[in-house]
């Protein structure tokens, strides 16, 4: 490697160090209130008999003679406890002590079981475990969760219910329905949850709940009409027949107050203009949460709901994330100047001008493959078969429902994209000079494996740096619904199921990306690296518009498109088009392509698998 590209990928390597360094340090001031509040890893083993993970942040004002409310908050289905950092750190520096738990089947904690009620699916665990906190005020523990999270909390509250002494005094239900009828009275309407303070976010765009049905099944109303469904009325009503008090609509954003069993209790509905997953990065949700927890028990440390700083710890890691990336490359390019892995530096050939046919045949490509990839997620997310095993409906030897269906959709479209090569090649790249060798398809096996080493170096070097700086922070790499964290060991296993699929996807992607669509365009090739990076892209950005362009004008998500198959496009978007880039990066130093693929496919699954549910 030249001198002046040594140096030069120096600095990008010094740089990416620096980046998840300086990131974790700066995320780490801001959850800690710059050192004010004490950051626990906490793993014990509960009385459902279940092992749980949970971050515990302990405010230092938080003493046995100066005792303050503690809530419990959770994330939804096919996240994890580092989901709620907004929450965590804007109600520990209003002075709460605050546990973010992984619930059951998710994180650290145990896999799901069969009885997905136990524990409050871990969250009821957890608040047993905060009341016998010297520290918290047992009159004031409150619960929070989002989505699933919150149905962890009604679990909790039925429960808490049933217990010799009650616990939870507060609740807000995010981004999921309460529960209004009792099912054991003919689904008459009720009030579950007694004398607690009670509030609901119900998202106007939320893809999963907050509409009213018919007798028959059909949907009467869209979630943004929610507050004046009978549910939404019977809830603000504090369980009344909604028919019995029609004459008195209650409104959104409005705090109603009612004597129960000879308490006051609270009601609240916020309808924020959202949809579902915004929930967790969202400002404005972020501050009802405020808003509500500090009407239900007041603040240690009383700041207004709108002064908020957790994005300040957001975009800190999104830079940690940033220099994960930037790593991925600069140390797979340090290594190749070693004398372990110098034998696979080989610079890629020039890149020529597109020819007219070769761009016929590049453009032509590129639609037919996003047409593909589009066309295969709706096929598979209308398939019962691969939605049974995609919601752990049915017993599968992998563990992960949600990952299966991502990784089973890409390796179709790796065999499509190789069907695609193989007709380019015979029809028109073997007549115009592409020769399998000199471009890396056919490395020969000696440096085929050899890559395959270095791509195992990088990998498990990139993790080892986000271990330490996870055990020294507390902190991982993330941005909303993408993170790079720090894992148990079981996922290495479970790791392993899923590798394979995504191995074949990122190997063939990569050698599309590389060798047979490489060269210039109007004498740039980052021109042609930018619009691969698109078009790996393209057909989940077209569903995705496509979904929220008729729920916004709608009020309904697409007929035979579930709102969840939407949603979990939102990281493979970012992920399709950063590997693109990535992948392009190494094969310009090494002329072979399958170094990049492994250590795509490496990356992602990890990614996939320690971000998600896991069942038993």
């Amino acid at each position: 490697m030249k001198t002046s590209l040594v140096k030069r990928n120096s600095f990008w390597l010094v740089l990416s160090l620096v980046m998840m360094l300086v990131t974790s340090i700066g995320a780490s001031i801001v959850q800690t209130g710059a050192g004010s509040i004490s950051v626990k890893d906490m793993r014990w083993e509960t009385s459902s008999g279940q092992m749980m993970s949970a971050l515990l942040f302990k405010p230092d004002t938080a003493t046995v003679d100066n005792k303050v409310p503690a809530i419990v908050v959770s994330h939804g289905w096919w996240n994890n406890r580092e989901m709620q950092d907004a929450n965590y750190v804007e109600l520990a520096r209003r002075g709460y002590v605050v546990v973010s738990i992984d619930m059951y089947g998710h994180g650290n904690s145990s896999p799901l079981t069969p009885d997905v009620t136990l524990g409050g699916t871990g969250m009821y665990d957890a608040v047993k475990l905060v009341a016998d906190f010297p520290y918290v005020d047992t009159d004031k523990i409150g619960v929070s969760g989002h989505s699933n999270g919150a149905r962890a909390a009604n679990f909790s509250t039925v429960i808490d219910n049933a217990a010799d002494e009650q616990l939870i005094s507060a609740i807000l239900l995010v981004d999921n329905d309460a529960v209004y009828t009792d099912a054991e009275a003919e689904n008459a309407y009720f009030n579950l949850y007694g004398a607690r303070d009670v509030g609901i976010v119900a998202d106007q765009y939320d893809e999963f709940f907050f509409r009213s049905y018919s007798p028959e099944g059909e949907v009467l109303t869209p979630p943004r009409e929610y507050i004046g469904t009978p549910n939404a009325q019977s809830f603000l009503h504090f369980g009344a027949n909604p028919e019995e008090v029609s004459s008195d609509v209650r409104e959104a954003s409005e705090f109603y107050t009612d004597s129960v069993d000879g308490e006051d209790a609270l009601r609240i509905v916020y309808t924020p203009a959202e949809n579902h997953p915004w929930g967790t990065i969202s400002k404005t949700t972020v501050g009802s949460q405020i808003e509500f927890f500090q009407e239900a028990f007041g603040a240690p440390n009383e700041i207004a709901a709108g002064s908020q700083v957790w994005q300040v710890k957001e975009t800190f890691t999104l830079f940690g994330l940033i220099g994960f990336g930037i790593f991925l490359v600069a140390f797979t390019r340090a290594l190749l100047s070693t004398r372990a892995f110098a034998g696979l530096r080989a610079p890629a050939a020039a890149v020529v001008p597109a020819t007219r046919k070769g761009l016929a045949w590049f453009w032509g490509g590129l639609v037919v493959s996003a047409i593909i990839s589009g066309w295969s997620w709706l096929i598979l997310a209308n398939t019962p078969w691969v939605g049974a095993i995609a919601f752990n409906a049915v017993q599968f030897f992998m563990p992960q429902g949600a990952v299966f269906f991502v990784a089973f959709w890409a390796a179709v479209n790796a065999i499509a994209a190789i069907i695609i090569m193989v007709i380019s090649y015979l029809i028109f790249g073997r007549k115009n000079g592409l020769d399998l060798r000199a471009s890396g398809v056919l490395p020969g096996w000696k440096k085929f494996f050899h890559g395959l080493g270095l791509s195992f170096v990088v990998v498990v070097s990139a993790y080892a740096i986000v271990f330490v700086l996870d055990y020294f922070f507390k902190t991982d790499f993330r941005w909303w619904v993408v993170a790079v964290k720090a894992f148990t060991p079981d996922k290495v296993g479970i790791a392993l199921m899923y590798l394979p699929l995504f191995a074949i996807y990122f190997v063939a992607n990569s050698v599309a990306v590389n060798a047979f669509n490489r060269f210039s365009i109007r004498g740039k090739e980052w021109i042609n690296t930018a619009l691969l990076a698109f078009f790996n892209a393209l057909a989940p950005i077209v569903l995705v518009v496509a979904q929220y362009t008729n729920f916004f004008t709608t009020g309904y998500t697409i007929d035979g498109f579930g709102g969840i198959f939407s949603i979990w496009l939102y990281p493979v978007i970012l992920i399709l088009a950063v590997t693109a880039v990535i992948s392009r990066k190494i094969y310009r130093e090494t002329n072979n392509p399958y170094i990049a693929g492994f250590i795509n496919a490496a990356i992602v699954t990890l990614i996939s698998v320690t971000n998600t549910l896991t069942a038993a």
